[in-house]
């Protein structure tokens, strides 16, 4: 009996833990017209128009607000938790799901892309709908301490860098560039696939200004997932 009842102890332990997420990248199989990219982008191209979409890992968002993303509780990075920790832990926890939006137009008079439009499908056919500025001000907002003094400028901080660098939804015109972050919430653990899909894609107007030519684009992202009590050093390297 005794025996029998170490094994199921060790069953049990054994199936104890966590789930611990890579980073996305694009997978090797992509629709027609996208290649990927050495960086981690993905790239529609149509003629003179590309239309590029990267993963962005907590690290390198970080990285690139790196001013904000280094005072622990305090980090005011709207995308990440910065360097904060939980206590005893070796591993921040992502905050949302991010991806770097470009379009650089050199073939039509001016191309239009509805960031709202962007949808995140998962494998098992979950669908996610891109944050909209509104909406991640009311999240911010949650995290406002005391409504005055440093609460207050930590979320005017965090909301003034949000609406600098989401993806705008402006026309761009023949021979200019855009670009700028698209968020959606964090993915559930049993994720390993999924496909994100920017619909209606505008690249031809009526005299009236509305679009009369659409095209719809797939990028299709892989990652790993690992259970434990602790993330496997990789995933910690990357932090």
């Amino acid at each position: 009996m005794r025996r029998f009842w170490i094994l199921g102890l060790l069953v049990v332990l054994g199936g104890c833990g966590r789930y611990f997420a890579s980073p996305l990248r694009p997978t090797a199989q992509q629709a027609s017209s996208v290649e990927v990219n050495d960086d981690g982008s993905v790239t529609f191209a149509l003629n003179r128009l590309e239309i590029s979409l990267q993963p962005m890992s907590d690290a390198q968002l970080n990285r690139q607000f790196a001013s904000v993303s280094a005072q622990g509780a305090a980090s005011t990075n709207p995308f990440t938790f910065g360097n904060w920790m939980p206590p005893g832990e070796q591993w921040t926890p992502p905050r949302f799901t991010v991806f770097r939006l470009k379009v650089s137009n050199y073939e039509y008079p001016k191309v239009l892309i509805d960031p709202l439009q962007i949808t995140l499908t998962t494998a098992n056919q979950r669908q996610y709908q891109v944050f909209s500025f509104a909406q991640l001000y009311e999240y911010h907002q949650a995290y406002w301490q005391g409504r005055t003094g440093q609460g207050r400028e930590q979320f005017k901080n965090r909301t003034e860098l949000l609406r600098r660098t989401l993806y705008k939804a402006d026309v761009v015109f023949s021979g200019q560039e855009s670009e700028g972050f698209v968020v959606f919430p964090v993915l559930p653990d049993d994720v390993k696939a999924l496909q994100v899909r920017i619909a209606g894609v505008a690249v031809r107007f009526n005299y009236a200004g509305q679009p009369s030519e659409t095209t719809d684009i797939n990028f299709s992202f892989e990652r790993d997932v690992f259970r434990g009590k602790q993330p496997p050093p990789q995933l910690v390297q990357q932090q």
